[in-house]
């Protein structure tokens, strides 16, 4: 017998995403009731598909998106989470760009109508805060945490990052927003996350 969805998870994505990740994504969040959709900007084309970071020498992992970011709307979906790796930087790409001009990539202009939906629960992981690096509005006062990697840059967008001794944290929730370390906790992340739709679910039959 068929289980009524529970709504989307929106999962933002392009080459180079990480595999662990994808995987982990793919077999949680049926499981607790949740469709979950790539969404990622097809420069005009009805699909495209993309290949997680190799691993072993070898790319593993790959998705067909069919789902254009400029198309669709923060509110048909419970979450949106940015995907782990060098992807979310291939999303901040813009062909044109003009001096003194914030970053207008779709992907990005998405992220802003994300940010400032009601109830709409936002995932990073790894390396994807570097999505919202692309604008500082987006990231200022927030806590989070973030690979190492990436802790200049999301400082510098005016974040802070939590640490647990002399490393970042696993885990941060501030608000509407939730961070992970890197694909080693995403277990972590994935059962924050639903948490923390379900508190929104929860209240909207209170």
């Amino acid at each position: 017998m068929a289980t009524k969805s529970k709504g989307k998870i929106g999962v933002l994505i392009e080459e180079h995403f990480d595999g662990t990740e994808f995987r982990r994504f793919n077999e949680y969040f049926p499981t607790q009731g949740y469709e979950v959709e790539y969404i990622s900007h097809l420069w005009g084309n009805e699909s495209l598909q993309f290949g997680s970071n190799p691993e072993n020498d070898t790319i593993e992992e790959h998705v067909t998106v069919t789902t254009e970011v400029e198309n669709i709307n923060p509110d048909d979906y419970k979450g949106i989470i940015c995907i782990g790796a060098y992807a979310m930087d291939r999303l901040r790409y813009q062909v044109n760009v003009t001096k003194g001009q914030k970053n207008n990539a779709p992907a990005v202009v998405f992220l802003r109508q994300a940010v400032a939906t009601e109830n709409l629960k936002l995932g990073t992981i790894c390396h994807s805060l570097w999505l919202f690096c692309a604008d500082s509005d987006l990231l200022k006062d927030r806590q989070v945490t973030c690979a190492h990697n990436i802790i200049c840059d999301v400082e510098n967008a005016g974040a802070e990052i939590i640490y647990d001794g002399d490393v970042t944290a696993d885990l941060v929730i501030d608000g509407n927003l939730i961070t992970g370390k890197h694909p080693g906790v995403v277990d972590l992340f994935m059962d924050a996350f639903v948490k923390e739709i379900e508190k929104v679910n929860a209240l909207s039959f209170a």
